[in-house]
Order: structure tokens, then sequence, then C-alpha cells
């Protein structure tokens, strides 16, 4: 199952480019109803590279939803002023969803903000209706978090 969650932030697209990019944003934006424990390698790089990430799920910080692999790339850059695009894509899978694959698309929009996306294909067999609903809560309170550090200048994180 797909969805696609879309808002506009009041920054320029280079600067949510280079948050997007620092695991620290996942974490609060993410905070609390999941949390991510890095498992292989034992710690977050300092920015998201291509690259595969074992990290340990739970919900609200409690409840363990086991294991899950966040498998970065970056497929698009396009810094052309007027026209930038970014793209980051988690194609994982885990314990309880054997494909998760998100794309966070960020473009420069007519007014020089940025249009922040979130497109994401779950399957999770008989449980992927009930996941597809959770990530579609999860991603617009991820959203609203981003909204949140956008307003703060990124200073809460």
């Amino acid at each position: 199952m797909q969805a696609r969650i879309a808002t506009e932030l009041e920054c320029t697209p280079e600067r949510a480019w280079v948050e997007v990019l620092r695991p620290e944003l996942l974490l609060f934006v993410s905070w609390p109803l999941m949390t991510f424990a890095p498992l292989d390698p034992e710690l977050f790089p300092a920015i998201w590279d291509d690259g595969r990430y074992l990290v340990s799920l739970r919900a609200m910080g409690i409840l363990p939803l086991g294991k899950q692999w966040i498998d970065v790339s970056k497929p698009t850059v396009e810094t052309t002023p007027g026209g930038q695009r970014y793209r980051i894509r988690d194609d994982g899978e885990g314990t309880l969803v054997s494909h998760w694959d998100h794309t966070i698309t960020i473009a420069e929009t007519e007014e020089g903000h940025t249009q922040y996306i979130d497109e994401i294909t779950v399957d999770a067999g008989i449980l992927t209706p009930f996941i597809w609903v959770y990530a579609n809560v999860f991603y617009r309170y991820r959203q609203f978090r981003l909204r949140f550090l956008v307003n703060r200048r990124f200073e809460s994180i």
C-alpha cells in the first residue's frame, strides 16, 4: 500500500536537505511515536550516507517492534537555483514489515520555500492495512515536528 504526505516548509531547500541528512532529525521528528536505536553499526553516522543501517524499533519508546534495516540511497540532487530538488530513499525491511520503501523529496517552490514530501510503500503481509494506517499517522506527525523545527530554525535538535 502507498501513501503520499506533503507539507510546505518556510526554509530554503538547501537548509531542509542539510537537516534531513542528519540522523538527529529522524530521532527528533519521530519521538515519541517511534524510537530508533542503532545496532549495526552501533552508532549512527554524522550524516546519512548510502548504505544499510540496522536499528531496533520501539513504539512510544516502550513497545518493541523488532529490527528494521534502513537502506539509504540518495538518487537525486539538483542544485540549480529556481529548480532545486533533493531526494533520499530508505528501501528497508524488517521484522514486522517485509518492505518499507520511503522516499523524501525536497523541492523548491515558486516562493523560494520548500515542498517536503514523504512517499511510502509498505508491505507487511496481513498486517499491511494496519501498518499503512500507522504510517499515515506517523508521517503526518513527523511533518508536524519538522515544521516546529523550521519555525525554531532547527535549534531544538
